[in-house]
């Protein structure tokens, strides 16, 4: 029997946490699952941004370049229709790309909730019980790393089940950090990880994450939030839609992510919600 990663929030200080309690240890969907869903967005978000990636291709193995080179000649209506796109120097929208994979689309508008400021809304198709349907971005801190100064009226961190906590602020010294980790870690044109979060020009369309408010008392939750540690083996050319980023660099411990499951079909128009508790002291 599964039990459902149920997010809380605990006030120590000026530090706001949001987390995972330690009886939440199963996971809804298995890490395969997890992988293969972020692999198919990310594929087709490179596919669909080909012509920039040039320089990237140039760098890569003989064999995944002919990959994609393939991909693009396959006979597939929607890869076909890529190609076209391409050729006219155009291309779908990131938004557009994760419903044509996954069947619906995600993005942040005006929370249903009085005073909850922004929410994650799905503004097309279906999301189906048990699928990926964002992702928490951030710096991810390993529990004996400072983020004193970056918690400091932060209410985006989120605290993993082993106490490694996952930043998620766009803005401030917390969006400072992130891109000085960023630029850190980047092996000339590949990049190992995803800023846009911090803009208005998100990439990844799932990196959204972070803005899912707690249900309230009339709103069942309808997500939950489940951790994920990247494999040694993801694809180079695709670390660039991913995230996250460690803030510290250190090859011995993956990169931890966390996303959010659908816990139930969700329609078109609802908003997400997720299930936590607030601890008063």
């Amino acid at each position: 029997m599964h039990h459902y990663y149920y997010q809380t929030e605990v006030e120590i200080g000026t530090l706001t946490l949001r987390y995972v309690p330690e009886e939440s240890k199963d996971k809804v969907i298995s890490d395969e699952d997890v992988l293969g869903t972020l692999l198919k967005v990310f594929q087709a978000l490179f596919v669909n941004d080909f012509s920039k990636q040039s320089d990237i291709l140039t760098v890569l193995p003989e064999p995944v370049k002919s990959k994609y080179q393939d991909l693009l000649s396959v006979q597939h209506p929607r890869v076909k229709q890529l190609e076209y796109r391409h050729q006219q120097q155009n291309t779908f929208t990131p938004e557009e790309i994760l419903y044509k994979t996954l069947g619906f689309s995600v993005a942040r508008a005006p929370s249903s909730l009085i005073s909850a400021g922004k929410g994650v809304f799905v503004t097309k198709g279906l999301v189906r019980k048990g699928a990926v349907v964002s992702m928490y971005p951030g710096t991810v801190y390993q529990k004996y790393e400072p983020i004193f100064f970056q918690s400091i009226g932060n209410p985006f961190i989120f605290r993993c089940l082993d106490g490694v906590l996952i930043d998620g602020n766009d803005k401030g010294i917390s969006k400072v950090v992130y891109r000085s980790c960023n630029g850190r870690d980047q092996l000339g044109p590949l990049k190992m990880s995803d800023s846009t979060w911090l803009t208005s020009e998100i990439h990844n369309p799932l990196a959204i994450g972070q803005y899912v408010n707690n249900c309230s008392n009339d709103r069942a939750a309808n997500v939950c939030y489940q951790e994920f540690d990247v494999p040694a083996a993801f694809p180079i050319e695709l670390k660039q839609y991913l995230p996250n980023i460690a803030y510290s660099y250190d090859k011995q411990s993956p990169l931890r992510c966390v996303i959010l499951v659908a816990l139930r079909d969700i329609e078109q128009g609802e908003e997400l919600f997720s299930n936590y508790y607030t601890i008063v002291s």
